[in-house]
């Protein structure tokens, strides 16, 4: 084989690589959404997941019970 097929076949497989194969997704160490944040991590405008029916709400206008966010009265009753 020639150096040049060689060099051609390094850049077909490296961009294969770098734009086609996918990488694993990193999984962070995440707390779960549903759970009461610390205070200096709270903030008025963050989005928080009811625990009964899984939409995103903001969190002024969500209800705290048991630890966990809801975002109406009737995903309390329900739980």
């Amino acid at each position: 084989m020639s150096p040049q097929w060689i060099v051609v076949i390094v850049l077909i497989v490296a961009v294969y690589f770098i734009f086609i194969k996918k990488r694993p997704a990193v999984r962070q160490h995440k707390k779960d959404s549903t759970q009461m944040k610390s205070k200096e991590e709270v903030q008025s405008n963050d989005m928080i997941e009811c625990a009964e029916c899984g939409i995103y709400c903001e969190i002024d206008d969500t209800i705290l019970s048991n630890n966990k966010y809801y975002c109406s009265q009737e995903c309390l009753k329900k739980s």
